[in-house]
């Protein structure tokens, strides 16, 4: 059993909807302090306001981790409500779908920016308190798009999340003497609004794809992160987990039982 995270504080960006909104939850379920971060200052309220209806503890705030301005106020502020910052999860992440031949240099650096130097701003901002934590903590979401598999329409996408992996690994020397990891977690396909969003079609064909033959729930996505923020994950940096019900392992789908 994992040793509890009362007391401890979580920055979750993205936390609003989807996965980030399963790893706030989670975390709440398991005592700590939840920071529920979005850019929509009501959206991310209504998700604090059911994890305290639940029984979590768990504030609003504004942040846009394309500015760093926004994240150092943002960090500021949740050091300042809870006295002090101990885990990052730094999730917030955006997906449109493009065609290299269409794709725009706007499309590509709203991903970049969001996906990629999103993560940086997070971190940046809160590691003045991370320092200060009894043990920091930083987890990030990637995925297996880009750093293991691809997705047509996706390549600003799959670039994104395998500039977060080469990121983390430098970064992992920087941090560990200030008792401080950095990991990841790379999603396959998890059912979130944004899947939701593509059809039954492609939810099923993705599902057929998966030797577990389902798609997975944020839940297992947040279990996974809570383990990497654990005190028992100690000596565990620049390290990924796949979770993904086994997607990338089949050579093909003749493979699959």
């Amino acid at each position: 059993m994992l040793t509890p995270l009362k007391g401890k504080t979580v920055i979750v960006t993205g936390a609003s909807k989807g996965i980030g909104k399963g790893i706030a939850d989670v975390f709440a379920g398991k005592g700590a302090n939840v920071a529920v971060v979005s850019r929509n200052i009501e959206i991310a309220e209504s998700s604090a306001e059911e994890i305290r209806k639940n029984g979590g503890i768990a504030k609003a705030f504004a942040g846009d981790v394309s500015s760093l301005d926004s994240m150092k106020k943002m960090a500021n502020d949740v050091a300042s409500s809870f006295g002090g910052v101990d885990i990052l999860c730094s999730n917030a992440g955006v997906f449109p779908n493009s065609s290299i031949e269409d794709m725009s240099i706007n499309e590509w650096d709203l991903v970049m920016n969001t996906n990629a130097r999103g993560a940086l701003f997070a971190i940046q901002a809160c590691l003045p308190f991370l320092k200060e934590a009894e043990f920091g903590r930083i987890i990030l979401t990637s995925s297996i798009t880009g750093p293991v598999t691809g997705y047509a329409g996706w390549s600003h996408y799959g670039a994104s999340k395998a500039a977060q992996l080469g990121f983390m690994r430098s970064a992992a020397l920087e941090l560990a003497p200030y008792n401080i990891t950095i990991n990841a977690v790379m999603p396959g396909n998890i059912l979130t609004e944004g899947l939701v969003e593509l059809g039954d079609d492609y939810i099923n064909s993705m599902a057929a794809t998966v030797p577990m033959k389902r798609i997975g729930k944020v839940e297992d996505i947040a279990y996974a992160a809570l383990f990497l923020a654990s005190k028992e994950a100690n000596y565990i940096t620049a390290q990924t987990i796949v979770v993904d019900g086994g997607q990338i392992i089949p050579e093909s789908l003749d493979a699959l039982a």
